[in-house]
């Protein structure tokens, strides 16, 4: 009877802890369980970046069933590869946010985190006004460049184009979702990318596939229903960032450009846009050389495994970001142990979670791509370099925690360095070397990738341990 009662009680617990973090109740996050507060924060940042996974996850199930699949398969990769250097924009400039949101809310002075968010504002807006209209223009070239076929460039380009031009809406989509975690306010971030996806995968079929009196689009459906998904996402943080329940309120007064905050952003966010803008180059010329060295159909079916990968690996993601939002406002509390037990502590639950998706890989990647795709060649190329990608997954997420821990401190540059070293010194030659001289093609791209990921994982532990995150002043 006592067992009985027991479990009751820690299963109404356990329900009452989800319950709050889902509900984003307010929380002092440089005190009590340093494991409570890491769930708290995980638990909705993890859905926050399912969801964003989703959005070329559903893509691509739709785009897979239209005629000449690879070629539609092929571009929605090469310009999601593409796409990747807007969203390494968006994320340094959301690091930035989040780390002065979370300092400012550390020092309890909350006036100040609302300012330094409507500055980092203004700084996105000008930036991806140049972007989107750069994309807008050279849609076709960039296919080209990427190694697509004639046909796959024919067929692409207005995707390419709408995917490009409306960069706009995924630059707010991740910066207001950093200005949220900043403050500790996970769920709203979380919500916003629910509300995005569920209109997505409501239009997706609809335009791509059409229906009653709306017609087909084909593959510019998708561009349109993620662009308008996204955008109705946008819609919702800002109303709760300039009138809704968002921890952080923006005022008339925090309009005015304040040029010495936004000088302070971008010292935070050149470094912190670098260090992702390395590594989205590396897997740009990645793809490229698995399209120069294989055929659309190796290319497609990397693409395909790529697109399934990072599925999994944003959830990871997802908790790494815990660890930005706990060292930024635990360093502003004036606690750097408690900054540093937090990262440890996320390290351990994202290495535990890694491994279990290494696990289903290894032994489920056949069904999980056979979702995605009918043709045996893109079948045959996907399952291997997803068997073989996925060899590296725990060190994917120690390494997530430890490049984010240095990101909350405001200490962008050491992973920058990491990554320049890791991924154009080391990855990029080591997959030229097995993919054309050792005439391994593809395969010895797939190699490369978990070999480099371990090696940049082992340098951030080290410079981790060193510990001069901890005196970094933002």
């Amino acid at each position: 009877m006592s067992n009985n009662t027991g479990s009751t009680l820690n299963l109404g617990r356990l329900y009452q802890f989800i319950k709050s973090a889902m509900r984003g109740d307010a929380q002092d996050y440089t005190v009590g369980s340093i494991r409570r507060a890491v769930f708290l924060l995980a638990i909705p940042m993890i859905l926050e970046m399912g969801m964003e996974s989703v959005f070329a996850i559903v893509d691509l199930y739709f785009v897979g069933r239209l005629p000449d699949s690879r070629h539609n398969i092929q571009t929605v990769g090469l310009t999601e590869s593409v796409l990747s250097i807007i969203y390494s924009l968006a994320i340094g400039i959301s690091m930035a946010a989040t780390a002065m949101v979370a300092r400012r809310v550390g020092e309890k002075d909350s006036r100040a985190a609302a300012h330094a968010a409507m500055q980092s504002l203004w700084l996105a807006g000008a930036i991806t006004f140049i972007v989107s209209m750069a994309g807008l223009f050279l849609a076709p070239d960039i296919l080209q460049w990427m190694g697509a076929e004639p046909a796959t460039v024919a067929m692409g380009t207005p995707y390419t184009r709408l995917m490009m031009g409306g960069s706009l809406v995924i630059m707010l989509l991740f910066l207001i979702n950093g200005i949220f975690r900043g403050a500790g306010d996970a769920s709203m971030a979380m919500k916003s990318l629910w509300i995005a996806n569920a209109a997505n995968i409501l239009l997706c079929p609809l335009l791509i596939l059409g229906w009653g009196p709306v017609p087909a689009f084909g593959l510019f459906g998708a561009a349109l229903a993620t662009t308008i998904g996204r955008g109705i996402g946008v819609c919702y943080q800002l109303y709760h960032l300039f009138g809704g329940k968002s921890l952080v309120k923006l005022d008339i007064a925090d309009w005015k450009p304040d040029w010495p905050i936004i000088k302070s952003l971008v010292n935070i966010a050149t470094p912190g846009t670098f260090q992702f803008i390395i590594g989205s180059c590396s897997w740009i010329f990645l793809a490229r050389l698995v399209a120069e060295t294989g055929h659309a159909e190796a290319s497609a079916g990397y693409q395909t495994a790529i697109r399934i990968l990072i599925f999994f690996l944003l959830p990871a993601w997802g908790m790494a970001n815990a660890a930005a939002t706990l060292v930024g406002q635990n360093l502003g509390a004036g606690q750097p142990e408690r900054a540093a037990q937090s990262v440890m502590a996320t390290a351990r639950y994202n290495t535990v979670f890694m491994a279990c998706v290494m696990l289903f890989f290894m032994l489920s990647a056949n069904w999980v791509v056979a979702l995605f795709t009918a043709e045996a060649e893109v079948k045959r190329v996907a399952i291997l370099a997803l068997r073989i990608m996925s060899a590296g997954y725990i060190f994917y997420g120690i390494g997530m925690v430890m490049a984010n821990a240095f990101n909350g401190a405001g200490d962008t540059k050491t992973p920058t360095w990491i990554n320049l070293f890791g991924f154009w010194l080391f990855q990029i030659p080591l997959a030229y070397i097995l993919a054309k001289w050792w005439s391994l093609g593809p395969l010895g791209v797939f190699i490369a990738i978990p070999v480099a990921e371990t090696a940049i994982t082992i340098s951030a532990w080290l410079l981790f341990r060193r510990g001069k995150w901890k005196t970094v002043k933002i």
